[in-house]
């Protein structure tokens, strides 16, 4: 069983086929050179976070007589390495979505079938996957409400189903315990910031639709997003929970499973491409500095500068305030999505390819939105909205009073006239 984004022993899919199966099932994991080697951050809290499902997981293991085996070096490497320790039949695994995975589990499957070994992936960080949702014509959607509609549907007549992995759980192949790759022999640090618990909270779920907007509250959003993203929490439970307690929160859900579509279906948009191509044709200012005061949070502008602190801090930011920010980034500064998105995928506990990308296309009026481009977030107006009182903004911006605080670097006015006219220009031709 080789464990990716799905870091848990119970309610997994191809954790509950391997363990049904006649076989003893040796769990593995990979840290994947490829990805580490990217990372220029050697605190980058998400290998922290990684390492601490592990460890999770093989206290339980250990309890039942075997281990985990964990490795570090490419996926081919190391398989190239199993099927000499083991005589392996086969492999499960649970889909991937993104580019670079699908291109890595392809040569896996190759690799594995040349020596005879079923490789064998299966549905379980989404409810819907693929074109399971689609359209009558059979095609994918490309606006959220009717994929909403219809996944709601489908839902009634699918019901969500369970992967009782625990009450398999003897027939892991029995061994000592190993030795867990420390994150120093990984080449990173510890952080001291601690994770969010990776359950939810009731009551937050039964207030979310009130609280989910106003970023001062510590507990008015479910900070689930990075067990989602490292799936040490089953979407098929948290589902469940939602469609008990909130039909909002359903809906965040329903979101995430829409963006994983579209980055199947059109998996252009996850290698930098507009989803609506005529928005290529904007021309970007880029400046360089401008995006230099807008990472570091120091653009005047206290709510956006507040969130990218809250960001470089704690690797988390409110999703409101995502909101606010790219669309700052972008229509006030004329600043092309694309360094926004990179930006948050480096900072990001929660990073997902789908997600992200969906949200600062979203905020450039380029990707699946039936809106048009008009829409400017007014930073000052987001303020008297959602933190009117500047709670949050005092906690991550204390000086915003002072003289010293810098002047707005652009003036809104100005700047929404500004993007108003490019867009206009530019989507004309």
């Amino acid at each position: 069983m080789w464990f990716r984004r799905d870091l848990r022993l119970f309610d997994n899919a191809a954790l509950f086929e391997a363990l049904s199966g006649s076989e003893p099932v040796v769990p593995i994991f990979i840290f994947d050179r490829l990805i580490l080697d990217q990372l220029e951050d050697k605190k980058d809290r998400r290998v922290h976070f990684i390492h601490h499902a592990l460890e999770e997981m093989q206290q339980v293991l250990v309890k039942l007589g075997s281990s985990l085996e964990v490795y570090q070096g490419t996926p081919t490497q190391v398989f190239s390495q199993l099927i000499k320790k083991y005589k392996i039949t086969g492999v499960y695994t649970n889909h991937d979505y993104e580019p670079y995975a699908l291109e890595r589990d392809k040569v896996i499957s190759q690799l594995l079938q040349s020596n005879g070994i079923a490789f064998t992936t299966c549905k379980d960080q989404v409810i819907f996957e693929k074109l399971e949702v689609a359209k009558e014509d059979g095609t994918p959607y490309t606006v959220f409400t009717p994929y909403a509609n219809k996944w709601k549907a489908t839902l009634q007549k699918t019901g969500i189903p369970s992967f009782p992995a625990e009450k398999k759980w003897n027939n892991f192949y029995r061994q000592g315990e190993l030795p867990l790759i420390s994150l120093s022999e990984l080449g990173f640090f510890e952080t001291s910031e601690p994770f969010p618990a990776a359950h939810p909270d009731d009551a937050v779920l039964l207030h979310y639709q009130q609280n989910r907007d106003i970023p001062s509250l510590t507990n008015g959003t479910s900070k689930l997003g990075v067990h989602l993203r490292f799936g040490t929490i089953s979407i098929r439970q948290l589902a469940m929970r939602a469609m008990a307690t909130s039909a909002t929160y359903l809906n965040e859900l329903i979101w995430r499973d829409f963006y994983h579509m579209i980055l199947y279906n059109f998996p252009r948009v996850g290698k930098g491409e507009s989803f609506k191509k005529a928005y290529e044709a904007i021309p970007w200012r880029n400046n360089e500095r401008e995006f230099q005061l807008w990472c570091e949070g120091k653009t005047g502008y206290p709510i956006v500068d507040a969130g990218m602190r809250q960001l470089n801090a704690t690797g988390y930011m409110h999703n409101r305030v995502r909101m606010i920010t790219a669309s700052f980034l972008v229509k006030h500064l004329l600043i092309d999505w694309r360094w926004g998105e990179a930006y948050f995928a480096s900072k990001l506990l929660d990073f997902d390819l789908a997600a992200n990308n969906g949200g600062w296309q979203w905020a450039s009026s380029s990707g699946c939105d039936a809106a048009p481009y008009f829409r400017v977030f007014n930073p000052t107006l987001q303020t008297q909205k959602f933190d009117p009182k500047h709670i949050y903004i005092q906690q991550w911006v204390p000086e915003w009073q002072e003289l010293w605080y810098p002047k707005p670097i652009v003036v809104h006015e100005h700047a929404r006239k500004r993007v108003l006219e490019v867009y206009a220009q530019a989507l004309k031709q």
